[in-house]
């Protein structure tokens, strides 16, 4: 309770009967290690009684490039 969000990747959203949340790189907003997790780990569990919300931000690959052709 009242633990310090966490930033980290997913595979894929979520589907409605999921029961946890594989996670993947967990750390801290600021980017450091999260203190109670070993400083090896890539991937962790959550079940879902853990998540307060989930924020979803796009990946960079996605934005769409404008670019200029001289002919």
């Amino acid at each position: 309770m009242n633990e310090d969000p966490i930033l980290a990747e997913i595979e894929s959203l979520p589907d409605r009967q999921d029961q946890i949340l594989v996670v993947q790189n967990p750390r801290r907003r600021d980017g450091k290690d999260v203190h109670y997790l070993l400083p090896d780990v890539s991937t962790i569990v959550l079940p879902w009684h853990r998540i307060s919300f989930i924020e979803v931000i796009p990946a960079g690959g996605e934005e769409e490039v404008v670019t200029f052709v001289r002919e």
